[in-house]
């Protein structure tokens, strides 16, 4: 018996100086395995007399449930203080300071189209889009271009049939507007789009760039409303104080037609490099809706009237932030686009 207590006690105090649980293991097959100490005590019983084997063995059997007690217990210590070790180590100090994630930011070409229809939105347009795909009706023989007409020339279209092209301005989507309204007034919308024509592409031409049409129609409706309408539009984009000028051009859909030139946003109307020394910059094409324009889409054009204009984006974007490559827009440069990130 004294045996017994013997090797319960010497296990008792290895399994109470374990630290790990590897020596806890190594303790448990020490004391519990096949060839362990309490194992041995069993050999004992066949030297005991019959009397004397039921006491032993049960005090044995006493002996390897303490032993496994404190081999339980001690594993759930350990294990604890193993989670409280890695979760101390694993803090994350929320007093310090974060990441800052890397943001995207707005192409040039969006953050002028944006500033545009917040522009005209502002003033009670609405901004409507078209498909790129766009009919020959809607894109030429609504806007007063007939099959045989010259200025089909000029488009340098990319047809995909005889029907379909890709559409060549945005006025395309002011012919759908019209046909939309039956002959229904007012109209004030603003249509933004890419656009595509034949071209060969270099620092000023591309065979894609994006263009803003807007389109008034209404009652009394005259140039002089245009002009007040470019003159806010400038000032917005350009800065306050801007002065504009109409010079005579011709256009299919509008008559009378202009060209809108405005002052020089670098020297202010003083001549320098970029106005090319007349201190004026033209910005858009513009005029009053033809009246054929207005007929074919159901309105009566004696009894109504209205303007139009459309802008390409680029320029206005080259202009603003003085790009002097039309190609920087669309070969991805993050360098190049990273320079208009409104986060920075």
């Amino acid at each position: 018996m004294e045996k017994v207590q013997l090797v319960q006690q010497e296990a008792l105090q290895k399994i109470e100086a374990c630290t790990t649980m590897d020596e806890l293991q190594q303790a448990k097959v020490t004391y519990l395995g096949k060839k362990g100490p309490v194992q041995e005590l069993m050999t004992l019983m066949k030297d005991l007399s019959p009397e004397e084997k039921p006491a032993f063995g049960q005090e044995v059997n006493v002996c390897k449930q303490a032993i496994a007690k404190a081999i339980e217990d001690k594993q759930q210590i350990l294990e604890v203080s193993a989670m409280a070790s890695k979760l101390e180590k694993e803090k994350i100090d929320i007093t310090l300071p974060g990441y800052e994630p890397v943001l995207g930011t707005l192409h040039p070409l969006s953050v002028i189209s944006q500033e545009i229809e917040d522009l005209f939105v502002g003033m009670g347009y609405d901004v409507s889009e078209g498909p790129e795909v766009e009919l020959d009706l809607y894109n030429f023989e609504r806007a007063n271009i007939p099959a045989d007409h010259p200025a089909r020339d000029m488009q340098d279209t990319f047809f995909i049939n005889a029907e379909e092209l890709l559409r060549t301005h945005t006025t395309a989507i002011q012919t759908r507007e019209l046909e939309k309204a039956q002959g229904k007034m007012p109209i004030k919308v603003i249509c933004p789009g890419k656009v595509y024509r034949r071209d060969d592409d270099d620092a000023t031409h591309s065979h894609q760039f994006t263009q803003v049409e807007g389109l008034v129609v209404g009652e009394g409706i005259t140039l002089a409303d245009l002009k007040g309408t470019l003159k806010f539009m400038a000032d917005r984009m350009f800065g306050e104080g801007r002065e504009i000028r109409f010079r005579p051009s011709y256009f299919q859909f509008t008559e009378p037609s202009v060209e809108v030139d405005v002052t020089c946003h670098i020297c202010g109307g003083k001549g320098c490099s970029v106005c090319k020394g007349t201190g004026w910059i033209e910005i858009l094409g513009a005029g009053m809706v033809h009246p054929n324009v207005l007929e074919m889409a159901g309105f009566d054009s004696k009894k109504c009237s209205g303007f139009a204009f459309g802008a390409g984006i680029e320029r206005i974007a080259m202009l603003k932030y003085g790009i002097d490559d039309i190609r920087n827009f669309y070969i991805n440069d993050v360098r190049f686009l990273k320079t208009f990130n409104r986060f920075d």
